[in-house]
């Protein structure tokens, strides 16, 4: 015991200090033996260490062997990584780092970039963040240059703090190559890299710039392509530059509505030589083109409003089925497990050979399409994974909807070619009955009928998912291609068509996948009728009863 303080209180407060210090991440420094007067009696640092960043280190916090007089020869230089541990493991990865060890002698260290060690300006100063670009054009002379002329340079030498200088775009330590998937300014990372600023509502309001320049572009083709790892669609630096950004009202810029068809031509071969290219960021909403938002307005309506029917409807005719069932004492039968008494033909062989093509194609143009707009999707994946390499997600889209319009182009010549074909087409013809049928069988479905109504053969469900698929493969059809021959439809034809295209697209197959599962996939599989499958599409008979029959029809 001493001072009166018992021995475990003292070792209590030695563990409370130890612990302190882990918490607040510091690495312990012993205590200098010597104040920092002591050194300055010989070493003329003091008025430089007043000002720098390490005016509160001790000498002989970083001075090896300060206190043996005359100082050892040769003694090693304070590593910067022992108090600066992170931005030194980032440094030590970086392009200039390698290029180091491969002895470039001109490849920057620490003090080359934040000056003496006595005297560097604190990295977070208004001094330091002006000063960069000089900094890093010590070396990059050419691109310092364009920086200097550009938007942002501009900004930086008016005194803007909120301007990004190199190392907000290329970062502070941590210097790879643009060709390095980790790189900041990477292809794919640089919408992000941007975004830091032009994705702060806050900071863009500040400065009157556009709000939604991030958002447009991700949502654009070039955003998602990219987002998927294609390496060869346009990034923001593709259109805007590099180090040479100017503003769009600037007739030099690239983005000048004068410029524009040059910017794009790159890409695009005689985009905008015959109209005027406009807005190449892709608005929505209020702000967006007439016929965007009528398109927009037109499937906000349709689709909720048809799978909502479709839903009721499918709905109600289980529930219906279901419980006829249940109170006649008999399970959902296994109709597949059944023969079909009597046989119904429903579906001929080139009807299913049709099929089956349109099958295919259509689950393969949902999966690669549906693939491009969510690619973060975990079954998304699969199809991305090779996007780096080769755009394989594209090539069979393409190759999909090709065989979708074939099929279609096959259906209509068998009916031009097959009398038998074209006599079973013609009961996909709507006739003025399909109204009261499809009245009758709804309330029925619904409970509000008690006795189930009569239904032909091929009735208004047959018929209302027929011709939606004449009209979804007519839509589809028509604004993949212009997607499709990009270059031409930019050619030819204003920009407006590209955006109008890809909308309707898109909300189109939205659509015709909703409805697929929620009318056809409960027609086939689902309906206690048929369940757990119509095998009509692979044999050509059916186990579903045959109303027209018992009706005499």
């Amino acid at each position: 015991m001493q001072l009166g303080i018992p021995v475990f209180t003292r070792s209590a407060v030695l563990c409370l200090v130890v612990a302190t210090g882990l918490w607040a991440g510091q690495k312990p420094v012993p205590a200098p033996t010597s104040p920092n007067s002591v050194c300055l009696d010989c070493h003329d640092q003091g008025a430089k260490l007043e000002k720098s960043a390490h005016n509160k280190v001790a000498c002989a916090s970083c001075h090896l062997k300060h206190d043996q007089y005359p100082h050892p020869e040769n003694l090693p230089k304070p590593a910067c990584i022992t108090c600066h541990e992170q931005p030194a493991t980032d440094y030590s990865q970086s392009e200039h780092a390698q290029q180091m060890k491969k002895g470039n002698g001109a490849a920057p260290e620490c003090s080359t970039c934040h000056g003496n060690v006595h005297e560097l300006a604190p990295a977070l100063s208004e001094s330091f963040h002006k000063s960069v670009p000089e900094t890093c054009g010590m070396c990059h002379d050419k691109e310092a240059a364009q920086f200097n002329s550009s938007v942002h340079g501009k900004a930086v030498a008016a005194g803007v703090k909120d301007a990004p200088v190199c190392t907000d775009c290329h970062g502070g330590h941590k210097i790879l190559k643009p060709d390095n998937p980790k790189s900041t300014v990477f292809s794919g990372s640089v919408p992000d890299t941007c975004g830091r600023c032009h994705g702060d509502v806050r900071l863009m309001s500040r400065f009157g710039l556009p709000l939604d320049r991030i958002t447009s572009f991700n949502e654009s083709f070039h955003g998602l392509a990219l987002k998927a790892g294609s390496q060869s669609v346009a990034d923001c630096s593709s259109c805007h530059g590099f180090h040479d950004i100017l503003a769009s009202d600037n007739p030099k810029s690239r983005t000048n509505a004068k410029n524009l068809a040059t910017t794009c031509g790159a890409c695009h071969p005689g985009a905008g030589s015959r109209f005027v290219i406009g807005s190449i960021h892709e608005v929505q909403g209020q702000t967006a083109p007439l016929p965007l938002q009528y398109a927009q307005f037109f499937y906000i309506l349709v689709i909720p409003g048809t799978i909502g029917f479709m839903l009721l409807h499918h709905g109600g005719d289980f529930v219906v089925k279901t419980m006829r069932m249940r109170f006649q004492g008999k399970m959902i039968p296994l109709q597949m497990l059944k023969p079909e008494q009597p046989r119904h033909e429903r579906m001929y062989k080139w009807e299913r050979i049709q099929h089956i093509l349109l099958a295919l194609s259509f689950i393969t143009l949902a999966y690669t399409g549906f693939a491009l707009h969510f690619p973060d999707s975990w079954w998304a994946r699969p199809t991305l994974a090779w996007e780096k390499a080769y755009p394989v997600r594209g090539v069979v889209h393409r190759t999909a909807g090709a065989i979708l319009v074939l099929t279609s182009i096959l259906h209509v010549v068998t009916l031009f070619v097959s009398s038998r074909l074209r006599n079973h087409w013609k009961e996909f013809l709507p006739v003025v009955g399909d109204l009261r049928e499809m009245v009758e069988g709804t309330l029925w479905r619904l409970g509000l009928r008690k006795e189930k109504p009569y239904q032909s053969s091929h009735s208004y469900i047959e018929k209302i998912e027929y011709w939606a698929l004449v009209w979804g493969t007519i839509v589809m059809a028509a604004t993949g291609v212009l997607l499709w021959a990009n270059n031409w439809s930019m050619k030819f034809l204003p920009k407006l068509w590209i955006d109008f295209a890809r909308s309707v697209h898109f909300y189109e197959a939205v659509l015709a996948t909703l409805a697929i599962f929620v009318w056809h996939f409960y027609s086939v599989i689902f309906d206690p009728d048929v369940y757990p499958m119509d095998p009509s599409w692979l044999t050509g008979y059916s186990p579903r009863p045959d109303d027209s029959k018992k009706h005499g029809h």
